[in-house]
């Protein structure tokens, strides 16, 4: 398929800069053989007793730096752990960075240019690593906001808790699981009320999920890869859950790229540690999920692309439509939308 195919116009007014207040005040579309408007809070009256929500603990952790290469300034946004002292990142500018040179961030913290890589990828060797080196950017780092979000002086204060679910538990994402913010504990006993189950894995999202599309046909898209890790308790939680009728739920593309990774033709999962770089375009058969909560992606991007396979591109397109003209808001801080799955022959 052609990447056009997943194009569409969005007005800047209906991308989020702040999240609901509540969170779970946000407006959530249903979208099923009739699209239907609710709010978030309508959750647990649209699943059912048994029902199983998987959600992404990942914490996000203060992943932008700026730093000093002599006395030029080097932006970085780190994007992936590869050691406990090493990432990959994105530097601005990276033209003129070289392999050897030293970014200082802080006059006792620093890290060496260890490699270049395509389109501003550098790979960092930090002079610290592990609970050391979290600390260390949690003294000088800053939250990593998508571009969109508009913050002309950074990200203040409340960015740091908006921008983090009420799951964050493992420290590693550069990116939140934003399905899995418009959450509360309000919700969350309505939802135990109901008879709805919950269970948790980790995929520690990157830098790389903005990053658009470059190429026109999708075979020659290459997907990053990002560390995921499904505990044998929350495989056992899940397979039980279906074998007792209950539908599996994914909160967020994050939590259902994971699913999909790990579950057999069956769609039985089995504990995973590792890393993946699952593509899902249409024409993918889905083994785990059946029912999808997201927020509204970027055009041409490949989490617009997994929606699409997940409920059909002509439904998607028509969704959009939908919640275009009815003003709901987008992206990260922006409302979400409730997917079945497509019905296949």
């Amino acid at each position: 398929m052609k990447v056009d195919a997943f194009d569409f116009d969005l007005p800047r007014a209906l991308i989020a800069d702040r999240p609901a207040v509540p969170r779970d005040a946000a407006r959530l579309l249903e979208v099923a053989e009739t699209d239907r408007d609710w709010s978030v809070r309508d959750l647990p009256a649209l699943l059912r007793p048994g029902d199983i929500l998987v959600f992404n603990d990942t914490r996000v952790i203060p992943a932008q730096l700026s730093g000093k290469r002599g006395t030029a300034t080097v932006g970085i946004t780190l994007h992936k752990r590869v050691a406990e002292d090493r990432w990959l990142a994105f530097a601005r500018p990276a033209r003129k960075l070289r392999v050897g040179d030293r970014i200082m961030f802080a006059p006792d913290f620093s890290a060496e240019v260890l490699e270049k890589g395509e389109a501003g990828e550098v790979a960092l060797g930090f002079d610290r690593s592990g609970a050391a080196l979290l600390e260390a950017l949690r003294q000088w780092g800053h939250t990593p906001l998508p571009p969109y979000i508009k913050r002309p002086e950074g990200p203040d204060a409340r960015d740091q808790a908006d921008y983090q679910t009420i799951f964050a538990r493992e420290d590693g994402a550069v990116a939140a699981p934003t399905a899995g913010l418009h959450f509360t504990p309000e919700l969350l006993a309505a939802l135990d009320a109901r008879g709805v189950r919950r269970a948790t894995v980790t995929l520690h999202v990157g830098a790389g999920t903005f990053l658009p599309v470059k190429v026109e046909d999708l075979r020659d898209h290459v997907m990053h890869a990002e560390i995921g890790v499904i505990a044998p308790a929350a495989a056992e939680a899940i397979n039980a859950a279906r074998a007792a009728g209950g539908r599996i739920v994914a909160v967020g593309t994050t939590s259902l790229r994971l699913l999909e990774t790990v579950a057999d033709e069956a769609g039985r999962l089995h504990p995973f540690s590792g890393e993946t770089d699952i593509f899902i375009t249409p024409g993918y058969r889905f083994k785990a999920a059946d029912l999808l909560l997201t927020n509204f992606h970027l055009p041409r991007s490949t989490l617009f692309m997994l929606v699409s396979a997940f409920s059909g591109l002509a439904r998607m397109q028509a969704a959009y439509a939908h919640a275009k003209a009815a003003n709901y808001r987008f992206y990260s801080y922006g409302d979400c939308c409730l997917l079945h799955r497509e019905k296949t022959s």
